[in-house]
């Protein structure tokens, strides 16, 4: 296998795990949050449920952003396109945006929601400010999601 093929894959390896461990994370600072409050009143599984799911679309936009990386290099049927050094490493690039926003705000955002979390313990009806707040972190992710699509399509093989 020819090292611009290598960087492509490491690229879109990149985006999946680093923003699959941002959402691992988050999801997990937030859900022990939600387990204490439950602990104590069970019926509040519903409210926290949206808190606690919240910080699992980075590992999403990971896998999406991976998912076109092996669109574009054929990998699902046909041959798999030639790729030299140049191209590779402009694809191993192309993915970093999702992969560093999405660790880094897969991990600020679960702890937005665990936030959240004991905010709803103590006023539950208000529900919808904490998913604004934790929603606001997820914008970050958004817009590096946008740029790594940008950017690998921009990519010519």
């Amino acid at each position: 296998m020819e090292m611009g093929l290598v960087l492509a894959f490491s690229g879109a390896a990149a985006a999946a795990i680093l923003a699959g461990i941002g959402s691992a994370i988050g999801v997990g600072l937030a859900g022990q949050a939600a387990s204490g409050v439950m602990s104590e009143d069970p019926e509040k599984f519903g409210s926290l449920l949206l808190l606690v799911a919240l910080p699992g679309t980075q590992g999403i936009y990971g896998f999406l952003s991976a998912f076109l990386v092996i669109l574009k290099l054929g990998v699902t049927g046909g041959p798999i396109a030639e790729v030299n050094l140049h191209q590779g490493w402009q694809i191993f690039v192309a993915c970093l945006p999702i992969a560093l926003a999405g660790l880094i705000s897969g991990i600020h955002q679960g702890k937005v929601c665990a936030s959240g979390v004991y905010m709803v313990a103590k006023q539950p009806k208000e529900m919808t400010k904490p998913l604004i707040l934790g929603a606001l972190v997820e914008t970050y992710a958004v817009l590096g999601l946008l740029i790594t699509i940008l950017l690998l399509n921009g990519i010519k093989l």
